[in-house]
């Protein structure tokens, strides 16, 4: 994570920052940000409505739930096809007689 100390702000890049946006994470001068909600807020995320940082929050999870769910689906895929490839065996080889004839027992 970055420090405070060594970051300048986002809309001039000769005032070093003294604080972060909350909702979009920029660092800004004191010039830049205002205390809003008890929390800092640069102008832009200022004006935007409050349900955007709500609806990024839901976007987030619901991509994080999809790509869980296609994770599983690789993974029932692969088991899938060990299992296809397992039927595949001769049972003679479960039985133990292609064994005995490599090792020339009978």
């Amino acid at each position: 994570m970055s420090s405070l100390k060594v970051q300048r702000c986002f809309n001039h890049a000769n005032r070093e920052a003294v604080a972060r946006c909350a909702q979009c994470g920029n660092f800004f001068c004191r010039e830049c940000v205002t205390e809003h909600a008890g929390r800092m807020t640069c102008g832009r995320c200022l004006g935007q409505p409050a349900d955007t940082a709500r609806s990024l929050r839901f976007r987030s999870i619901l991509l994080g739930v999809i790509q869980l769910g296609f994770g599983l689906m690789i993974l029932w895929f692969c088991f899938f096809m060990a299992g296809r490839g397992l039927l595949l065996i001769p049972s003679a080889l479960h039985e133990g007689s292609v064994w005995n004839q490599i090792m020339g027992e009978k």
